[in-house]
């Protein structure tokens, strides 16, 4: 019998309009956690600058800061996700902000020295309309990785446009089937390896 444990993903997305626009970046994220859906997952989606995220690597920086109860979330998701456009070759100043947050994990651990974030995937989605979904998601892997979490086989889930083109994601009239195939096996991997890390968290040293 397949593991049917409940699930809980957490989206960011990282574009840098507010959520009154809409957004390839969330459209892939949706698209993703309605693949998951399947798998008994509950999931829930924030647009990062709808946010008072302030600048800095501590857990609290103080007065307005949202970061705190966005925290609080991604502490209670099993499987993080982080959605960024391409701008300029690179992921957005809005994920990069993000990192910089989660870069205050390093010094939380357990009782037994474990990071918070052992046992927590991550996976990543990326659109843009130029290249560099590759070296996008390298650099969010190795962040994310940084500060404790898993990343799965299949962990990213892309589309690039032309270059220079004017035509977005959510422009298409229908999901190129590639990607579709991407999102299915990064939702199957990453809810997999969640439920693997679920029931055996990694060992302290």
């Amino acid at each position: 019998m397949p593991d049917t444990t409940p699930l809980n993903v957490f989206a960011i997305t990282c574009s840098l309009r507010s959520s009154k626009d809409a957004s390839s970046s969330e459209l892939l994220a949706q698209q993703v956690l309605d693949e998951m859906k399947q798998y008994n997952i509950t999931s829930s989606l924030i647009r990062a600058v709808d946010h008072d995220i302030k600048p800095g690597v501590e857990l609290d920086m103080g007065a307005g800061d949202a970061w705190p109860a966005i925290r609080e979330q991604v502490m209670n998701a099993d499987i993080l996700l982080l959605a960024t456009p391409i701008w300029m070759g690179q992921p957005s100043s809005v994920v990069k902000r993000v990192l910089e947050r989660l870069d205050a994990e390093l010094s939380e651990t357990d009782d037994q020295g474990r990071l918070l974030t052992y046992g927590k995937v991550a996976v990543v989605a990326v659109v843009g309309n130029e290249d560099g979904a590759h070296h996008v998601s390298a650099e969010l892997f190795q962040a994310l990785n940084d500060v404790g979490f898993t990343i799965p086989s299949i962990g990213v889930t892309y589309w690039v446009g032309e270059a220079m083109g004017s035509t977005d994601y959510k422009d298409l009239q229908e999901t190129p089937e590639s990607v579709t195939k991407t999102t299915k096996s990064l939702a199957a991997n990453a809810t997999h390896l969640a439920r693997l890390l679920k029931a055996d968290q990694y060992p302290a040293i």
